[in-house]
């Protein structure tokens, strides 16, 4: 029986080393354990002041206005116009004309013709004043105060502490106490 007995006294020895070791009774090779002097506790906050950060933000705009313009449309050719007019008046010439005559006056017409068929053509052409929308790209750099962060006053066992925290606690924090030898 005895010899039973080591064995299984050998076994047991075993499997408390190793529930041990997975952390259940004490600092394993994952980190420290419940018993490493750490516990959890919660404070009453005295007091919270917001902390203002301030950051540069562009904002990208269309800036658009309306801007006078002159236009000038044409009612037609003005060199049509002129040839055109160079031609009738050449033919009223030669009928006008005898003779030596006759050359001079289609020489006349056609000149004339030409004046005043160029004047015609030019006369339907028209100015006028409209306006064009124009639009330019362009950047507003503003300052925005936004809040960085919580400064906090809390007394945890009769002791004021402050820290600074990224969010608003409210009227109690948790807390992480941890104690360790002065040396």
């Amino acid at each position: 029986m005895s010899r039973l007995l080591i064995p299984a006294l050998m076994l047991a020895v075993f499997a408390t080393g190793a529930q041990a070791q997975d952390g259940r009774y004490g600092p394993g090779p994952g980190g420290p354990g419940p018993d490493d002097n750490t516990h959890y506790g919660w404070a009453d906050v005295l007091r919270v002041d917001p902390v203002y950060g301030v950051s540069r933000v562009e904002t990208p705009r269309q800036e658009c206005y309306d801007q006078p313009v002159v236009r000038q449309e044409s009612g037609g050719s003005s060199t049509a116009g002129t040839i055109l007019g160079a031609v009738v008046g050449g033919v009223l010439g030669n009928t006008v004309g005898k003779g030596d005559g006759r050359k001079a006056a289609t020489v006349a017409g056609a000149v004339a013709g030409g004046a005043v068929g160029n004047g015609l053509s030019r006369r339907g052409d028209r100015t006028y004043e409209s306006t064009e929308t124009r639009c330019r790209d362009v950047s507003t750099v503003s300052e925005q105060r936004r809040i960085a962060g919580y400064d906090v006053e809390y007394r945890y066992r009769g002791e004021v502490y402050v820290s600074r925290l990224n969010y608003d606690p409210g009227e109690r924090l948790r807390v992480r106490v941890s104690v360790s030898p002065a040396d």
